[in-house]
């Protein structure tokens, strides 16, 4: 078992520029967006350390060793063998799948996902010219039979979370098979979010969407290190596709995808892939512990909240519907308690009631936490 990651002093967290640190008086303890609390992977801090120390700081020029890079971490990690050349660099996993929608996509075209979800989600598919169609979840799955019928309509895409933000869940390879099915009897491209892919923890099984047989037919993946190595702000993420057809997509898509892609965030991203296996080790056990911490804090402290422990990413789905709807319970936990949580509205309208927590911090910031939490009145 690997060692736990430690975290800096919470002085010195303050001392960070990112939107998780700079949205809120320092009074506040700041548990909403999905940034993480340790240390960079050593590995990423060298390489990263080395390229600023040469002034290697110049526009990004993608070589072959980023799609090397990422496919051996997903051999290693899934027994996912993609090809490096049909791995294409862009900006981020947002602009990655807007550029892919805006591809697919005629206005106002139906684009179908599944809430509660990643909130960016409900905004790309208008920026690319399509109208959201919502299936949600059902009991905190994806709804096969909901999906079918809508794919019997020919939506322009389908934009899958896998795993999925903010519930946790990881799709099985059964339900992978089946969605596969369904999209190829109705030609329904799927795009498949698996930003999280890497944060898996102890008791399931992360599946690939383009390993699950056929999928490569109709199907595009978008990746990044950026969750689970925490460089979001270094603006590196991959689309990534294997057959063909799929990969005729990515050659329509304008240079600027790739070109805009950040110099360090390829150079970290490769670093991240290559070498950070024992720190990414490290990493699941921290979280796992956390989520075991979060788990004991609630039911001692607040029972009145309910959650179902997240198969993947280090976020809590928190039904807070106890001390009010819609955005009531972030709001008083953040005006009662000083805790920042992100809304569940923001995930859609099943969110209402809920709030999503970040634990990957020190047992201590958590504990803290939800001492203060435990003081807002049911």
């Amino acid at each position: 078992m690997s060692a736990e990651l430690t975290v800096p002093p919470l002085s010195e967290l303050r001392l960070r520029r990112s939107v998780k640190w700079r949205s809120f008086p320092a009074e506040v303890l700041p548990l909403f967006v999905a940034e993480m609390d340790y240390g960079l992977a050593p590995p990423v801090a060298a390489a990263l350390t080395e390229a600023v120390g040469r002034g290697d700081t110049g526009y990004s020029t993608p070589g072959p060793e980023f799609g090397r890079a990422f496919a051996g971490f997903a051999a290693r990690r899934w027994g996912w063998e993609p090809d490096p050349g049909r791995v294409l660099p862009v900006t981020d996993v947002g602009v990655g799948v807007v550029e892919l929608l805006r591809r697919l996509v005629r206005p106002g075209d139906p684009v179908v996902i599944s809430p509660p979800v990643y909130p960016p989600f409900f905004d790309w598919v208008p920026e690319a010219g399509g109208r959201v169609v919502e299936v949600p979840l059902a009991g905190g799955r994806l709804d096969l039979a909901g999906l079918e019928a809508v794919f019997a309509t020919h939506p322009a895409a389908y934009l899958l979370c896998n795993p999925h933000n903010p519930v946790g869940r990881v799709h099985t390879a059964d339900e992978l098979a089946e969605l596969v099915r369904l999209a190829r009897l109705h030609r329904v491209p799927i795009i498949s979010d698996e930003i999280h892919g890497a944060l898996v923890l102890p008791g399931a099984t992360f599946t690939p969407l383009l390993s699950v047989p056929r999928a490569a037919e109709i199907a595009l993946s978008v990746v990044s290190a950026s969750k689970a190595f925490n460089v979001a702000g270094l603006k590196c993420a991959a689309i990534v596709a294997a057959s063909t057809r799929m990969a005729q997509l990515l050659e329509r898509l304008p240079r600027e995808v790739t070109e805009r892609t950040g110099h360090l965030g390829l150079i970290a991203a490769v670093a991240a892939f290559d070498e950070g296996d024992s720190w990414l080790a490290a990493l699941i056990t921290t979280l796992s512990a956390r989520r075991d911490q979060l788990g004991a804090l609630l039911s001692s402290r607040l029972p009145a909240l309910r959650w179902s422990p997240p198969e993947a990413t280090y976020l809590a789905w928190l039904d807070a519907s106890a001390l009010g709807p819609d955005e009531e319970p972030r709001d008083r936990f953040l005006d009662e308690a000083l805790v920042a949580l992100e809304p569940g509205t923001r995930f859609g309208a099943a969110g209402s009631g809920y709030v999503r927590l970040n634990f990957a911090t020190s047992p201590e910031i958590l504990d803290e936490a939800v001492t203060r939490m435990s003081t807002v009145k049911v």
